[in-house]
């Protein structure tokens, strides 16, 4: 390869991908184990480095862009020798705004207070993980030698790298409104790039509701209208609707359900801002419990302000042909016929949700995020698409298997007196209720389709955003 480079020829993809597989191998791994004969290594090879195809591909496009100048999807040695010479000036200065009291020698300290001025907070032994990453010699202190052995042929340029692929809420919408929001740097925040972000987010989610409406109408059709005698499926289900308002019907309620992304999204992330500076303590620095009770007071607030318009979504989720002429007429009718105390029926348990909600999804989010970063961080900063979404779902689905049964009550309650015939209960009494008739997985009707629409919704939301971002001109 070197060979190559310096008969001025442009080295081309398989080359390049071979060339930092020999490049990423220490001297001191080549000499222990890595008996190459003098040969470039083959991915045949079964004694190199456990780095996945993917992390070469993603680290042969970055390189790529950055080097090929002349854009001949080559690189020549003088592109080459120029790509490294800048990447290398980056590294030292993420390595000198590291080094804080400039010894020459980062340690977990510093690091801390690097994610503090990020506006994020890292534990101790979150600090010493990413630290016992990058040490080679076990002093866990990495000096420059170090760092930059590491990060040669890396992706990440800095911290902020990492922090950015974790995105979570702000990129994954499933249609419930219960996450923690996501934290943005204060260099997003000065910026500007946030307000782009929730932009991108609130598109997405509008695109990704859209495109599961059928299932979400199909999970509150069947958690107010099936019971035990009498047992809705699938298809019977999506029969019933279409036979009684055709096929856009399916998408009965959508429009208000798109309509409330962006007034929840403004009102959460400015609650969030000010109940972090209300419950930080040792000079800003909030702790990770304090950001999940900022998170669910954030969340809660939103929802107060907006609950009307869930209302208003089932209530037009449920409707029959003909009830009501759209979201205005709906709420004109709801006023008159049941005052204003019905606008927020249901708001108890739908509160009482949140903390089940978005605490295990926050933590499985974070439990899943950590095991990757502790296994393969040293390759590269980017999870890739897969584990992203995977992740997403993961955490999603363990936090509606725990609140599901206060959004079923919830759905009830605002819907029955929109039903003919129905008994107003309050909480308690419908939950006793139901127990008494269906038992405990009466609790869980219509989880089917709620579940069946959680990847689905995962995906599309990813892909919008990032082709949002991309139009938006964020960078990657």
């Amino acid at each position: 390869a070197i060979s190559c480079l310096t008969q001025g020829s442009a080295l081309k993809a398989e080359g390049w991908v071979k060339t930092l597989l020999y490049c990423s191998c220490s001297y001191k791994t080549y000499i222990q184990g890595l008996k190459f004969s003098g040969t470039i290594p083959d991915f045949s090879d079964a004694h190199l480095p456990g780095t996945s195809w993917t992390v070469y591909v993603s680290l042969l496009q970055k390189i790529f862009a950055s080097g090929d100048t002349d854009k001949d999807e080559g690189l020549d040695f003088e592109e080459f020798s120029k790509y490294l010479k800048e990447h290398e000036k980056k590294l030292r200065l993420t390595f000198k705004s590291l080094d804080k009291n400039q010894d020459g020698r980062i340690d977990a300290r510093e690091i801390q207070q690097s994610f503090k001025d990020l506006g994020l907070n890292l534990t101790d032994r979150d600090a010493e993980k990413i630290l016992h990453s990058i040490d080679a010699d076990g002093t866990m202190t990495v000096d420059w030698n170090e760092w930059r052995e590491h990060f040669l042929f890396n992706p990440a340029d800095d911290l902020q790298e990492i922090i950015r692929y974790w995105k979570h809420s702000t990129v994954l919408d499933i249609g419930d409104s219960l996450t923690i929001p996501d934290e943005f740097t204060e260099e997003e925040k000065t910026t500007g790039i946030w307000w782009k972000q929730l932009v991108a987010g609130g598109m997405a989610g509008a695109v990704s509701r859209t495109g599961t409406a059928p299932l979400d109408r199909m999970k509150v059709f069947m958690q107010v209208h099936s019971s035990k005698s009498n047992k809705i499926s699938l298809v019977d289900g999506f029969k019933q609707m279409i036979k009684e308002g055709g096929v856009a019907s399916l998408w009965r309620g959508n429009g208000v359900n798109v309509i409330k992304i962006a007034p929840e999204t403004a009102i959460k992330f400015m609650a969030y801002e000010q109940y972090k500076k209300l419950l930080a303590k040792d000079g800003g620095k909030i702790q990770s419990h304090e950001r999940f009770m900022a998170g669910s007071l954030a969340g809660a607030t939103a929802q107060t302000a907006i609950y009307p318009m869930e209302v208003m979504k089932t209530r037009l989720t449920l409707r029959k042909t003909g009830q009501y002429s759209g979201m205005f007429d709906c709420a004109k009718k709801i006023l008159k016929k049941e005052g204003v105390k019905a606008f927020y029926k249901g708001y108890v348990p739908n509160i009482l949700g949140i903390i089940p909600y978005a605490g295990i999804d926050l933590a499985v989010y974070e439990t899943l995020k950590n095991a990757w970063l502790s296994r393969y961080a040293k390759d590269t900063a980017n999870p890739g698409i897969l584990v992203l979404l995977g992740c997403g779902t993961i955490s999603s689905t363990c936090g509606q298997l725990a609140s599901y049964p206060l959004a079923l009550v919830r759905t009830r309650m605002q819907a029955q007196a929109s039903m003919e015939g129905s008994e107003q209960v309050s909480m308690s009494k419908l939950v006793k209720k139901i127990m008494q008739k269906e038992g405990f997985f009466g609790l869980y009707r219509g989880i089917l389709p709620n579940f069946m629409k959680v990847i689905p919704a995962v995906s599309i939301s990813y892909v919008v955003y990032e082709y949002m971002r991309s139009g938006l001109g964020i960078s990657k």
